[in-house]
């Protein structure tokens, strides 16, 4: 866990940056371990399985509860603390909740990205991804919860999303740029992994 946070001991262990868990493991890259292969499989079961809602932001943080409620008290709730990540600062803990509204508010007023021609979904979910990324709304797990959130939100406007076939470095640095106000990088990223689902 590569976070960087304002106070070291927020959610964690004394004198470590390891998570407290339901497992009250101790050492971070046991903890590691065994979030990945809980993840994996809850992940997996979403896929066949989706969690209904109304793509709202209670909808996200309830994907986020399912994916992460085996290993943390406060899976599916905001986060408390200030983090960055390799020179990015998201969103201010105080102002996750009103960002937030105004993202999902925007999403609705947009219906859901339906009804739109391949290059206008890849530039409105190019833009939401931007904002739903540099939110992190959660201690952990930002990203996972966001990328079933978007597959999800996508099969319900006729698109798919393939996570697995992407290169996670490019993504990366696609998205670092991103946060730098620069999303063409992310966006022909994200165009190599979306395509319209087939009627046939």
């Amino acid at each position: 866990m590569s976070y960087k946070i304002d106070t070291i001991t927020d959610n964690c262990y004394k004198g470590t940056t390891c998570l407290i868990n339901k497992f009250d493991i101790r050492d971070e890259k046991k903890l590691d371990m065994l979030e990945s292969q809980i993840t994996i499989a809850k992940i997996s079961l979403l896929q066949t399985n989706p969690i209904k809602g109304n793509f709202d932001f209670e909808h996200y943080k309830a994907i986020h509860k399912f994916i992460f409620e085996d290993l943390y008290e406060w899976a599916g709730k905001i986060r408390t603390v200030n983090i960055s990540k390799k020179g990015t600062a998201f969103v201010e803990a105080k102002n996750i909740m009103k960002i937030s509204n105004a993202c999902f508010f925007r999403l609705k007023e947009n219906n859901f990205f339906k009804n739109l021609n391949t290059d206008e979904f890849i530039d409105n979910i190019t833009d939401f991804y931007c904002v739903t990324n540099n939110l992190h709304p959660f201690r952990e797990g930002n990203g996972r919860t966001q990328r079933v959130f978007l597959t999800q939100l996508a099969y319900e406007a006729g698109y798919e999303i393939d996570f697995s076939e992407i290169d996670t470095d490019l993504l990366m640095i696609a998205t670092i740029h991103a946060s730098n106000g620069v999303i063409s990088n992310l966006r022909d990223v994200l165009s190599q992994i979306i395509r319209p689902i087939s009627n046939n």
